[in-house]
């Protein structure tokens, strides 16, 4: 006979049983069985499925680096997979073994009991996008596991000697597992981009299965007797039965409760609702307390409708005036007191003004006015960019209230519009945008949503193509500008390396000896630039190089005094071969062929003398004045002149004010990449914003370029750590407007209330 049906065996909601006793034992290490068994199969099939899904990432990834995130995190998902499988399975096992001690169990922190409370003690971490990903796994599992995870609530609850198992106590719930999957996680010392993918398959192939698994407990429990009739519903607003009376909320075919009808919001507005609740102040107390209804709460209609007029207010006033510094404080007060101006415009419409609004129409409401607030306060954005953006609140709060996923979406075209703009409008200034393009276009665009946008919120999606366009054409114009500035940079650094190799070379050869000016005059102008051509030309490696050094070493030599027979042989052999080398060097340099003739006349002149030779009066004559009558065109640029302006050029650079490598200024510059963008304040000047366009490999000078791809500066690390140190640049943020302000918004959300909130009702 089956256990179930043996009523001996049968145990009822109201009686309890001893955890301590052996059946109890039993029938918990068969539930601890079972969960370990479903969750290291259901977690191996979601680690299989991460290199796959990382690899097809860094196929489509936008740039090297993002590539190479993904392909560190594949190796450090390999490396670190074991401990984290280990760390997880082990944390729920302990949690399944605690339910037999339940006095203990209670000590242990317990997890949020309900999904607000969840959403508000993981989005006060510092990474929202971590507490994001696992607010949505337990939203919405929670809600779609609803039934299962009630009955094994009960029957474990019975099991335990009545001791109430819930959610929050339950070591199988989405959120206890979605917790443990992010403590094991820490394990793992991946990019964050990384660990969302995993988050994404930890739902997909461990959360979505949780039915399976609380039905094959369920059935093992019936089985066993426990509670084999339980029937249940779930409350309106997804509040759980209490223990001692889930006989009572029993429905006749078991089924559950239809939830209260609406649109379901997003993940983030679930998040950011909990957040506004939770700071809205209870009905019956404070500013809430003393609301006043005045007929029905307005409908979507009725805020659309007010919107609508507040918006043909502001477009009947004409084309947007030249957007100025000054009208950012009378906007910011403009955003602050919409929704003060919104019930007064739904009072005038339906002849009698309510005194607030429904939570989730006022949670919007809210919203984006912080949105807006944010844009204002935005230090990334040019001031006269935020007044023009700023005018944008009305059409956006329409949208979000037309399409709820808006906040939720990144690819909405709405938020990717703003995004976009606000990426256009980053780089924006004065000097830079002289013509007026990039103004005259986000203005455009800024007057057609006043001006057209109702209810059609396909209009995003062409202006969003219609702003791409304008993007990618002048993209490929900064990108050729930019491309010509780097090359030409790193010519005159190829070059100017090239003379400092030419130079120290002679310098180190000539060392401490006084060379006559003849000589010494050759070798710093036309064999230096000879030698600069040929490390540019050949290289370094180049068997043209090393011949170009051992005539300086030949040269030099040739200059000491020959004083017996032997010494003035091998002069007379050495000069044969410096006549030919000199040839072919100032031949290589542009040297005319009579000024060639003129410099070896001087040159037969001097060794003539040094070979003891007798010269006429004029001869001598020229010798004594060989510097003054150099046969060397002025074209010639001397590469170096003497050793005293090397000396002075090491003097000055020791005199630039140092900042330590270990400081958080140097980490800062070390941290650049190409495409970050920074605003410069240096003293007497305008403010400038500047994108990092190249990072020299020879010097490691930074190149900073325009949104024209027009050269703005370029400094050395040491330069550029000491601009930082002093406040005179600042690293413009890389993330996206939207992501920015949603993460300010919960932080500030998320931080004890100090005034009335946004959310508080207006009376």
């Amino acid at each position: 006979m089956n256990e179930a049906s043996d009523s001996s065996r049968v145990v009822s909601l109201n009686q309890r049983m001893d955890p301590s006793s052996e059946r109890v034992g039993e029938l918990l290490n068969a539930v601890r069985g079972i969960t370990s068994k479903r969750l290291q199969q259901w977690l191996g099939n979601a680690f299989e499925q991460v290199d796959d899904a990382l690899f097809d990432l860094a196929e489509k990834a936008e740039n090297n680096a993002a590539q190479m995130h993904y392909f560190d995190g594949m190796r450090e998902v390999r490396k670190r997979r074991p401990s984290v499988e280990r760390h997880f399975l082990g944390a729920i096992t302990r949690k399944l073994g605690d339910l037999a001690h339940p006095g203990q169990a209670s000590a242990t922190p317990a997890a949020a009991t309900s999904l607000g409370s969840v959403e508000l003690s993981l989005v006060a971490d510092n990474d929202l996008e971590e507490s994001l990903a696992i607010t949505s796994m337990i939203g919405k599992n929670e809600s779609r596991l609803a039934r299962d995870l009630f009955s094994v609530n009960q029957r474990l609850s019975v099991i335990c000697g009545g001791h109430k198992i819930d959610d929050s106590s339950n070591p199988m719930a989405p959120a206890i597992l979605a917790q443990a999957f992010r403590q094991a996680l820490q394990e793992l010392g991946a990019d964050m981009r990384v660990k969302l993918i995993i988050y994404k398959l930890f739902d997909r192939y461990v959360l979505s299965q949780l039915e399976e698994l609380y039905q094959e407990i369920n059935t093992e429990l019936v089985r066993a007797g426990v509670l084999p009739q339980l029937r249940h519903t779930v409350a309106r607003g997804g509040a759980q039965p209490k223990a001692g009376v889930a006989a009572a909320s029993q429905s006749a075919d078991g089924s559950m409760a239809a939830e209260e009808p609406g649109e379901i919001p997003s993940d983030l507005l679930q998040t950011l609702h909990a957040l506004f609740s939770a700071r809205r102040v209870p009905a019956g107390t404070g500013a809430v307390g003393m609301r006043t209804m005045t007929g029905p709460l307005p409908s979507a209609n009725e805020l659309l409708g007010a919107l609508s007029v507040l918006q043909s207010q502001i477009a009947s006033a004409g084309p947007l005036p030249q957007a100025h510094a000054e009208d950012a404080t009378e906007l910011a007060r403009e955003v602050a007191h919409l929704k003060e101006q919104l019930l007064t415009q739904i009072g005038a419409l339906r002849g009698e003004r309510p005194s607030h609004v429904a939570n989730m129409d006022e949670d919007t409401i809210d919203l984006v006015g912080m949105l807006f607030e944010f844009i204002l306060e935005d230090r990334n954005l040019p001031t006269v960019m935020q007044v023009m953006l700023a005018r944008l609140q009305i059409p956006y709060l329409k949208a979000a209230i037309l399409d709820r996923k808006l906040f939720a979406h990144r690819q909405h075209p709405a938020r990717r519009l703003l995004d976009c703009l606000a990426e256009q409008a980053k780089g924006w200034s004065e000097e830079s945008d002289r013509d007026h393009r990039l103004h005259d276009k986000v203005k455009s665009i800024v007057d057609q949503l006043l001006h057209e946008f109702d209810d059609d919120m396909g209009i995003f999606e062409r202006l969003l193509v219609d702003l791409q366009q304008f993007q990618d054409v002048n993209k490929r114009r900064s990108e050729l500008a930019e491309q010509r500035v780097a090359e030409s940079t790193r010519g005159r650094e190829k070059l100017e390396q090239a003379r400092r190799r030419a130079a120290s070379e002679i310098l180190d050869r000539i060392g401490t000896q006084k060379l006559p000016p003849l000589v010494h005059g050759v070798l710093a102008r036309a064999w230096a630039n000879h030698m600069v051509l040929t490390l540019l030309r050949q290289g370094e490696d180049s068997p043209e190089f090393k011949t170009a050094l051992r005539f300086i070493d030949e040269f030099i030599a040739s200059t000491r005094p020959a004083k017996d027979a032997a010494s003035l042989k091998t002069l007379r052999e050495m000069l044969p071969g410096i006549e030919r080398a000199l040839r072919l060097g100032l031949a290589n340099v542009a040297f005319q062929e009579q000024d060639i003739e003129r410099l070896l006349g001087q040159l037969h002149t001097y060794y003539r003398q040094q070979l003891g030779e007798k010269l006429e009066e004029n001869e001598v004559a020229t010798v004594e004045e060989d510097a003054a009558m150099l046969a060397i065109p002025d074209s010639i640029q001397p590469v170096i002149d003497t050793k005293v302006a090397a000396a002075q050029e090491i003097e000055d650079e020791e005199e630039v004010v140092e900042v330590p490598p270990d400081s958080p200024e140097w980490h800062q510059v070390q941290a650049l990449q190409p495409g970050n963008w920074l605003e410069f304040s240096l003293a007497d000047e305008a403010p400038a914003r500047a994108k990092l366009s190249w990072i020299s490999p020879m010097s490691g000078r930074y190149l900073f370029v325009n949104r024209r791809g027009l050269k703005v500066a370029d400094y050395a690390p040491q330069e550029l750590a000491l601009l930082f140190a002093e406040g005179q640049a600042r690293v413009l943020a890389a993330n996206a407007l939207f992501d920015r302000a949603m993460t300010a918004i919960v932080g500030k959300l998320s931080q004890p209330e100090t005034e009335a909130t946004p959310s508080t009702a207006t009376e």
